[in-house]
């Protein structure tokens, strides 16, 4: 299927095939094909201001004589892959190995994605792997509910979307005997939906009699880099901890957690609850170059931290930051 045959996804060819899985695939792919070698070439593209993850060498694709794999070889497999919050020396051997062996890397580029988290997705890919990497380009839907008054309705509506767009994607481009990944900021279980998407996109083809096996590789989530980034544990002594998106502090901290860990602030709530006896340790870009850290009772530092995080947002054109709220 080329770039112009799909409306949500656009596809990047590696220079070559390796062999393992690539092979397997090609057998589940065409289990009763002609005898003698068939060659695809697709050609040259450069990337265009929507596409900026790097230019697409020509590709072809050899396929041997093929006969019927075994009963098992034909499973296909996604693994979601956690790549740390920021850092490119956060990806674990776990998830090193697993961006080295896999055969299609899907590659979801949201609505406002910028050139520098694009770009940082592919220093750790030519860091870990040196062989060539198909890569399949989802587009995201647009994002509604930041307006709508109906906010369970407006991410139900985009779940539904995003799984549609991704099974045609993984149903056309990942063969059986294949494997593919996404590679996840921070952690796969954490305030991500890739792994509730992709769960029921597996439940649905292996009812369909296309099984597809998940894996789940753990990242360095923003709230543990948070952590370690102030030099605090997130827990005190016989109390518990809490992570929270932002919009359920709207009335101030929970009166039973005295420890809240906030995600998904683009309305800044920190500066709108009541401050007394709390201190706030907040974090922007953690684990980048950039990286930037305030910290203190709440009612001294929120102006600085309002004004510092519109500074880096404009200057940046985006900003990833979380904090914790902590009773004194």
């Amino acid at each position: 299927m080329s770039a112009g045959e799909q409306s949500d996804s656009s596809i990047r060819e590696p220079a070559a095939t390796t062999p393992g899985a690539a092979g397997v695939a090609d057998q589940c792919r065409a289990p009763h094909a002609a005898e003698g070698d068939s060659t695809v070439a697709a050609a040259d593209r450069r990337p265009s201001t929507e596409s900026p993850a790097g230019d697409l060498a020509e590709s072809t694709v050899r396929q041997s004589p093929s006969t019927e794999p075994p009963e098992g070889d034909c499973r296909r497999e996604l693994i979601l892959i956690g790549i740390g919050a920021g850092n490119p020396e956060w990806v674990t051997l776990e998830a090193i190995g697993a961006i080295r062996t896999i055969d299609v890397l899907f590659v979801v580029l949201k609505e406002d994605q910028l050139d520098d988290l694009v770009e940082a997705r592919r220093v750790i890919i030519e860091r870990h792997r040196d062989t060539p990497l198909k890569t399949v380009e989802l587009r995201d839907p647009p994002r509604p509910w930041q307006t709508t008054p109906d906010y369970p309705a407006a991410v139900a509506k985009w779940r539904a979307q995003r799984l549609e767009s991704w099974s045609s994607a993984v149903a056309a481009e990942l063969p059986g005997g294949a494997s593919g990944g996404f590679l996840i900021w921070g952690d796969p279980s954490l305030y991500e939906s890739t792994l509730a998407i992709v769960q029921k996109l597996a439940d649905a083809s292996g009812k369909a009699g296309r099984p597809i096996d998940l894996r789940v590789i753990p990242g360095i989530s923003c709230v543990l880099a948070l952590a370690a980034a102030f030099k605090i544990p997130l827990n005190r002594q016989g109390r518990s901890v809490e992570i929270s998106p932002a919009r359920l502090l709207a009335a101030g901290m929970p009166e039973d957690t005295d420890d809240v860990v906030v995600m998904l602030d683009g309305k800044q709530t920190f500066s709108k609850i009541d401050p007394a006896g709390i201190d706030i340790y907040w974090g922007a870009y953690l684990g980048a170059e950039n990286e930037i850290l305030i910290s203190g009772p709440l009612d001294e530092v929120r102006d600085e931290i309002l004004r510092v995080r519109k500074a880096a947002a404009e200057a940046n054109g985006w900003i990833f930051d979380t904090y914790l709220l902590r009773r004194v």
